[in-house]
């Protein structure tokens, strides 16, 4: 049975109900991302110690190793936690707005307009993987792709059904533009695509920290305020509706607070796939809760199968330095497919 705290002010005029089990997970995978994230900074060509990394962020300007911890490595770690928390976060919200265990910014179609995007970028301008131009093109493929959703998906309102529909088939054509881009394009632009396409925190700089924290600094904390509502549509619609729930109104603000934190991160990283998937349903089987204490949860979970996936990638072949989406697809194809065969089980 689950505990809960409820904490009162001096009048009942307002109250706090925390969930112990919440609390205790939410701190838990804290501590452990932070653990990580020191060893992650202590890990790579030249290895240092765990003494030396406290060390330097502790007093930089003594240490030898700022450099190397504070200009190369932080970056990447920070831009992993970002890419990973949105990612996670933005899955939770689109699964409960369509009320579909399979939805993710990849399935409906934000992660590929962001793909297509960029991939035209390249294709027309010829420019590099790291242009300063790529990111915000890719968010603007996002952002399009999203209206277009909404506008093909209205009828009196955002149908969750028309939603997925909309998204899954508009995803399918821009797969197949991206294809036809990456055969169209010379060796060199289509390598730089394949890598971005891949998803990939590679030279990660404190300029795309500061430019990707912004977009979760406001989407996330107004997700959590307002994810209250989503647990009332989860009743269903007239349920929603009796508790006062403006409906529409909510499901065009979720649909937005999804796209911006999943169009941001991809923006940034490339096409990391299956986190929005994943990270959801690891957090459903840690607690069980409403979307709000669900939130953090799915958005650590995220950001540590990120840190991880793209930690492996720098240090296991050194000299090489592997793209993290590639071991991010390894763990979330396996899990996909565990996904369908339970989906399939409780349906028949």
């Amino acid at each position: 049975m689950t505990r809960s705290l409820v904490l009162r002010t001096p009048g009942d005029r307002w109250s706090v109900k925390l969930n112990v089990r919440v609390l205790v997970v939410t701190l838990t995978l804290a501590v452990l991302l932070a653990i990580s994230s020191v060893l992650a900074l202590a890990s790579g060509s030249h290895p240092t110690s765990f003494e030396d990394v406290l060390g330097t962020l502790a007093n930089p300007a003594q240490s030898e190793l700022a450099l190397i911890i504070l200009e190369i490595r932080l970056p990447r770690v920070i831009m992993a936690i970002l890419v990973g928390g949105a990612l996670g976060s933005a899955g939770l919200i689109l699964q409960g707005l369509v009320r579909n265990p399979l939805a993710s910014p990849d399935v409906i179609g934000i992660t590929s307009g962001a793909s297509a995007a960029a991939v035209l970028f390249l294709w027309l301008g010829g420019a590099t993987g790291t242009s300063l131009l790529l990111a915000p093109v890719a968010m603007g493929g996002a952002f399009a792709v999203a209206l277009c959703i909404s506008a093909l998906a209205w009828h009196q309102g955002i149908s969750p059904a028309r939603l997925v529909l909309v998204g899954v088939g508009l995803a399918a054509a821009l797969t197949a533009v991206t294809t036809l881009l990456l055969v169209l394009s010379p060796d060199s632009t289509a390598m730089n695509a394949y890598i971005w396409l891949t998803g990939s925190l590679y030279a990660s700089q404190w300029h795309d920290v500061t430019a990707l924290a912004p977009w979760l600094m406001v989407c996330w904390p107004l997700a959590l305020i307002k994810l209250r509502h989503l647990d009332a549509q989860s009743m269903g619609e007239d349920m929603a509706l009796g508790l006062g729930s403006a409906l529409q109104g909510h499901r065009l603000l979720f649909l937005v607070l999804a796209v911006a934190l999943a169009g941001s991160a991809v923006a940034y990283a490339g096409a990391v796939g299956f986190i929005g998937l994943i990270a959801p349903h690891m957090a459903r089987r840690l607690v069980t809760s409403g979307h709000t204490g669900l939130l953090p949860i799915a958005t650590l979970i995220g950001a540590l199968i990120l840190l991880y996936a793209d930690w492996i990638g720098r240090v296991a072949f050194i000299p090489r330095d592997l793209p993290a989406g590639i071991f991010v697809a390894g763990i979330g194809a396996p899990f996909f497919v565990y996904l369908l065969y339970r989906l399939r089980r409780d349906l028949g």
